[in-house]
């Protein structure tokens, strides 16, 4: 989880650095932050559920904690909205990677399309049961290449910046007389 969730930081990030004129440091002090951030917000969302949980227990009268299927429901639906939230994420990176190495280009490209292919596995099952074991182990490699190369990116930009955002797109001028 803490994987899928960097995925979408680390985007979020390139974009500030893309926009942004702050030193590589600051640059590196700022996603230490971010990640920082990240964790305090997974705990106050899991604090957060726990509470709800206990909340919907009282209210419905029932002692006993959520039944399997509820829960295997509700990770379901969490699991089809972050791949669709990493698949948007990724379209957004690789449009806008353009001009930076080939290399680079491919692997989020890669990403692009593990993104694209784990949201579909999810969308369609209707339980866990539906979803062949490969799907499973397969999505967690598939989350940490996505990951690394995400961070790739972020290493690229924050020590090569390119020079078209430096000086902007070059197109001829008109000569004056």
């Amino acid at each position: 989880f803490v994987a899928v969730l960097r995925s979408f930081a680390i985007p979020r990030l390139i974009c500030l650095s893309w926009h942004s004129d702050l030193p590589p440091p600051q640059i590196e002090a700022f996603k230490q932050g971010f990640n920082q951030k990240l964790q305090e917000g997974q705990e106050k969302l899991y604090r957060m559920w726990l509470d709800w949980s206990r909340k919907h227990l009282k209210d419905s009268g029932d002692e006993s904690p959520a039944e399997p299927e509820e829960m295997e429901c509700l990770t379901l639906l969490l699991a089809r909205r972050i791949t669709q939230q990493l698949h948007l994420t990724c379209s957004e990176v690789v449009a806008a990677v353009q001009g930076l190495p080939c290399s680079l280009q491919d692997k989020l490209q890669q990403a692009l399309g593990a993104s694209k292919e784990l949201h579909a596995a999810f969308s369609v099952a209707n339980s866990f049961q539906d979803l062949p074991s490969s799907v499973l182990a397969r999505s967690q490699r598939e989350l940490a290449a996505i990951q690394e190369y995400m961070e790739e990116l972020l290493d690229y930009l924050k020590n090569n910046t390119p020079l078209s955002w430096l000086v902007g797109p070059f197109s001829p001028r008109e000569e004056r007389e």
